[in-house]
């Protein structure tokens, strides 16, 4: 099923930093979701990949620092008070076997992603094991197996429909942004609201490169290992994915794509937010950044987030961690994984030094 994106329509005025909606914290871990944290497939893969359309957008940091210097010093001391919270590239060393590297990725296609810094482009290089999220990424008949064998994952099956679950006001705002997106609501109403979510959380820009064939760097990094014979291993099946996002309350998902649609015009701007820090190597600054640019009390927001973070950060980590301990028994190995994944008391860092392997930072 192809669905076509066309230009969007300004929903809301330039951005200001009181513009951020209160249900910032429900819209967000979308975005979390298909840039940092699942590396799912959403969008058939093209055969002959094109040209990255670029991406405009204005990271908020600078605007949050002039206009809201506190709220920027409240955001920087959590994301350093966060552990292993500044890093993309990690070491994981053990007596007795070859040095392995954990690092985290952004699942997009710009191009200052998608190139590789040079300590992580030497630690691939030098890798006879490349171990991704999952490798299903790479093989679209498999995805599309996942989502017919188990439709409760993606699809109501109980009779619901987007038009009982949102309120009129709410539902006329999902309609119009489907309609600018080329998509009849009658085509997705018994799709669930995090299927939804994924086609209009991201900047139009990213879901035209995606259709396009252009690969994001979790699939470039599989189809080079793949290339050049390496022993390419997933550590998550996208069925399991699918299982994780769709265990979350069902309000969640209805809440969430709508605060979603209401951002309209600033995800962009969210985008490149978190690409900045991201390049930075600030991983656990961005959503202390996101959320401080909204002048609202997002208390009852943080309480879903937090089971967000809990079933799709927290728990993943754990099930990466134990299935990535005998390929690290073996060393050798390039573990690229969403870069939520890493920082935390319960990150991947803090997990693996758990189980004694040495972890440093090298960038």
């Amino acid at each position: 099923m192809r669905l076509s994106v066309i230009d969007r329509r300004p929903a809301q005025v330039s951005f200001r930093l009181g513009d951020i909606v209160t249900g910032l914290a429900l819209a967000v871990p979308f975005l979390l979701l298909f840039a940092l944290v699942c590396a799912m497939l959403f969008a058939p893969r093209m055969a002959h990949a094109a040209t990255a359309m670029a991406c405009e957008g204005k990271s908020l940091v600078e605007t949050l620092k002039q206009k809201s210097p506190e709220r920027y010093a409240e955001a920087l001391s959590e994301g350093e008070a966060t552990p292993n919270g500044r890093g993309k590239l990690w070491r994981i060393e053990k007596t007795g076997t070859e040095p392995s590297y954990l690092f985290g990725t952004m699942h997009v296609t710009d191009p200052r992603v998608t190139q590789l810094p040079a300590p992580a482009e030497k630690a691939f290089e030098a890798a006879g094991t490349v171990v991704i999220e999952t490798v299903d990424i790479l093989d679209p008949q498999k995805a599309q197996l996942a989502l017919l064998g188990k439709p409760e994952l993606t699809m109501f099956t109980d009779g619901s429909t987007l038009e009982s679950l949102l309120g009129k006001d709410d539902l006329e705002l999902v309609k119009a942004e489907l309609k600018r997106r080329g998509i009849p609501l009658a085509l997705v109403s018994r799709m669930k609201p995090w299927m939804i979510a994924g086609m209009v959380a991201l900047p139009d820009c990213e879901t035209i490169n995606k259709n396009a064939g252009v690969a994001f760097l979790d699939q470039k990094i599989a189809e080079t290992a793949r290339a050049e014979g390496k022993d390419l291993k997933g550590l998550e099946s996208i069925g399991e994915q699918l299982e994780a996002m769709n265990s979350l309350p069902i309000e969640f998902h209805v809440q969430g794509l709508v605060e979603t649609i209401k951002l309209g015009d600033l995800m962009p701007d969210i985008m490149a937010t978190m690409t900045d820090l991201y390049l930075q190597g600030d991983i656990a600054m961005i959503m202390p950044v996101i959320t401080a640019a909204s002048p609202e009390d997002l208390d009852d927001e943080a309480e879903a987030y937090a089971q967000f973070e809990d079933r799709i950060i927290r728990m993943r980590n754990h099930v990466m961690a134990e299935r990535a301990a005998p390929i690290l028994e073996n060393g050798d190995a390039f573990i690229a994984v969403g870069a939520l994944h890493l920082p935390g008391e319960e990150g991947l860092v803090a997990l693996l030094r758990k189980e004694g392997y040495e972890v440093s930072l090298i960038e």
